[in-house]
């Protein structure tokens, strides 16, 4: 009689050799055969004979990162950061702009100089802080609310003494979530009715920046229609700890400002 070692070696040989074909022996434990396997579609590529692209594509600034004046970070930790000095010192840098990253809302931007003396309009909203980059230290996450449900999101990086902003971008947000070190923003579809497009930001090493490393349009209400207006967006707690269950937590009111023409 064989010992057991010797049984299972043979065992675990016989699978390996035969992968799912007649078993090697019905007395000593054999496999079964789970019937027939489907062959593999590779990818076919279509249009082989097109030439390569020689202009770049239109440059949208995902990769665009700056570091932000005046500001200094002991011990690289942004805690000790005051969210709303970051975002005040953007707006004294980049006065009167309107698009790109630095873009905002006319009446956005007072509302961000008049914080300190009308904190109720203040539309920065309560930072976050999650490491997104895995070096070990946390990120600032901030948000800045705009009319017509606008979102402004930015993420900023604490090194060699100062604040870079790896990440800024401006959308009609449904919410705002971190997932590992991913942070995936939900934004309404307004030409697809009951659809929505889930965005997913990750760091970029080489880029040295935060990237939209996944796009998707997912479908979110079977067989209705979407409301004609989006719900207000919220922020979603960072979890606590890996596999820990985050909270939505409420939003403070919208910015009561005077309204102007979009820029």
């Amino acid at each position: 009689m064989r010992p057991r070692g010797v049984q299972l070696a043979a065992g675990v040989l016989c699978a390996l050799v035969l992968g799912g074909a007649a078993g090697c022996g019905r007395g000593e434990g054999g496999l079964e055969s789970a019937g027939a396997t489907p062959p593999a579609a590779g990818p076919v590529r279509l249009w082989p004979d097109l030439p390569p692209a020689t202009d770049p594509p239109i440059d949208y600034g995902e990769t665009d990162t700056e570091r932000v004046p005046g500001i200094k970070v002991a011990d690289n930790d942004v805690h000790a950061v005051d969210a709303r000095a970051v975002v005040e010192a953007e707006v004294r840098a980049h006065p009167d702009t309107y698009s790109g990253a630095d873009g905002l809302y006319a009446e956005t931007a007072r509302a961000i100089k008049a914080c300190g003396t009308a904190p109720a309009a203040c539309p920065i909203m309560r930072p976050y802080y999650r490491d997104l980059t895995g070096n070990g230290r946390d990120e600032l996450i901030v948000g800045i609310r705009m009319p017509d449900q606008q979102v402004g999101v930015r993420v900023y990086l604490a090194e060699n003494g100062g604040l870079t902003r790896v990440m800024a971008t401006v959308d009609q947000v449904i919410s705002v979530e971190l997932a590992g070190r991913d942070l995936i923003m939900r934004v309404s579809s307004a030409g697809i009715p009951g659809y929505e497009y889930r965005t997913a930001w990750s760091w970029d090493e080489q880029q040295h920046s935060m990237l939209p490393t996944r796009d998707e349009i997912v479908r979110v209400k079977p067989g209705r229609t979407a409301p004609p207006t989006v719900p207000a967006p919220r922020l979603v707690s960072p979890t606590p700890a890996p596999g820990a269950t985050s909270t939505p937590l409420p939003l403070p009111p919208d910015v009561a400002v005077p309204a102007e023409p979009s820029p």
